[in-house]
C-alpha cells in the first residue's frame, strides 16, 4: 500500500514538474501532442534568421510541391539571398488576410509571395519592382467567351484580397456587367467550379493562371486577350524597416548581375516568369528615404 502511495506520488511530482516547464517555455506543447504552429514566434525571429510570410497556394510564387516541401520563384530567390547573406530562411505560410498583423507583431520580416505594389506604395518599405504581371480572365474554351464583354450576364471569381480583386474593383464599367463577382479563399476551388459550371470565368494574375492551367488539362482553358491590369511585385516590409530592405535589395541586385535571377526564373519558364522580370530596370530604391 505505501509502495502505490509513493509510486502515485511520483507521478504527481513528474507532471508537476512538466507542467512548471512547459508554463516557463521550456517545452512546447505542440512537440507533446504532434502539432505545429502556424505562425513563427518572436523568438524564433532573430538577426540570423529571415521569416518570409507568403500563401502557400499561390504558384509558381509559393505553393507545396510534389514532395510535400514549400517551394516557389519567389521562396528560390529568398533561399539565395539568406545563403548570401548567412541567415536560415523560414519559409512560414500564413492566412493571406491576416499578412498585416503577422508583419507588424514580427511574427514575419517580409511578405515576399507575388506581392502586389500598386495602390500600397505607403503602406509598406518596399524593395524595387522584379516582376511584372498582368491581371487576366481564364475561361473553358467552349465557352463562347472570347472578350471581356462576353462577361456580361456571367458569374467570374476571384482570390479574396487580390489583386485581381482589386483591380476588377476599380473597374465599376465592367463588374457592373457581371451577373456576380465572387470572392473565393483559393484558385483550385475557383478552377473546380468553372469546370463544375458553378462560374463561367476567373480574375487572376497572369503567372497563377499559366501554372493552374499547366498543372490540368491546359487544352480544356484558354486566357483572354485582353488584361483586366498590369501591375509590379516587391518585397513588402514593415513600414520605416528600411536597414532589412536594404540589406535584401542589395543582394538581389548582385543576384541580377551575375545571372542567378534569371537561371532561377528558368525553372518556372512554364509560367512565363522569365519574360516577367523586370529587375534591374530601375534606378532607385522604392520609399528610400523613410
Amino acid at each position: 500500500m505505501d509502495k502505490k502511495i509513493g509510486v502515485i506520488a511520483a507521478v504527481i511530482i513528474i507532471i508537476v514538474a512538466i507542467l512548471g516547464l512547459v508554463g516557463a517555455g521550456v517545452i512546447n506543447t505542440d512537440s507533446l501532442t504532434g502539432t505545429s504552429t502556424s505562425n513563427a514566434s518572436a523568438a524564433d525571429n532573430d538577426d540570423n534568421t529571415l521569416v518570409v510570410g507568403f500563401d502557400a497556394n499561390f504558384p509558381p510564387y509559393g505553393f507545396k510541391g510534389d514532395n510535400g516541401e514549400y517551394t516557389g520563384f519567389d521562396l528560390d530567390l529568398a533561399q539565395e539571398v539568406c545563403d548570401r547573406n548567412n541567415w536560415t530562411l523560414v519559409k512560414q505560410p500564413i492566412d493571406w488576410n491576416s499578412k498585416d498583423s503577422e508583419l507588424s507583431s514580427g511574427t514575419i520580416d517580409c511578405i515576399w509571395n507575388g506581392f502586389t505594389m500598386n495602390g500600397r506604395e505607403d503602406q509598406y518599405t518596399w524593395t524595387e519592382p522584379y516582376v511584372n504581371n498582368q491581371q487576366v480572365v481564364v475561361v473553358k474554351k467552349d465557352s463562347n467567351i472570347n472578350s471581356l464583354a462576353d462577361l456580361s450576364g456571367k458569374i467570374v471569381e476571384t482570390q479574396e484580397d487580390s489583386s485581381a480583386l482589386a483591380a476588377l474593383e476599380d473597374n465599376k464599367t465592367l463588374t457592373d456587367t457581371f451577373q456576380n463577382l465572387a470572392q473565393i479563399a483559393e484558385y483550385n476551388t475557383a478552377f473546380m467550379d468553372l469546370d463544375s459550371g458553378a462560374c463561367d470565368a476567373i480574375a487572376m494574375d497572369e503567372g497563377i493562371a499559366q501554372y493552374q492551367m499547366n498543372s490540368r488539362n491546359s487544352d480544356e482553358y484558354m486566357i483572354l486577350n485582353e488584361t483586366i491590369s498590369s501591375e509590379q511585385y516587391g518585397v513588402g516590409f514593415k513600414k520605416g524597416n528600411t536597414e532589412l530592405r536594404d540589406t535584401i535589395q542589395k543582394t538581389l541586385n548582385e543576384m541580377y548581375e551575375d545571372g542567378t535571377v534569371a537561371k532561377i526564373a528558368e525553372k518556372y519558364d512554364s509560367y512565363g516568369v522569365p519574360g516577367a522580370l523586370c529587375i534591374g530596370n530601375n534606378t532607385t530604391v522604392v520609399n528610400s528615404t523613410e
